[in-house]
């Protein structure tokens, strides 16, 4: 029964930390592009953006 209960207590954590990465990057990726770039923050949801985004990488 502790075997179970330290595997759940660990995937919980590891679920935590994925959950406030996606959370840090969605505020981040907001308060780049509405304060520091001059745009608004939830103009950064559009998918045209992200396109123009990946645009650069190829």
């Amino acid at each position: 029964m502790t075997n179970q209960r330290y595997i759940l207590i660990n995937l919980v954590k590891i679920l935590v930390v994925i959950f406030l990465a996606i959370l840090l990057f969605i505020i981040g990726t907001m308060i780049g592009y509405g304060l520091i770039g001059g745009g608004s923050p939830l103009k950064v949801f559009q998918p045209s953006l992200w396109l123009h985004i990946f645009d650069f990488f190829k």
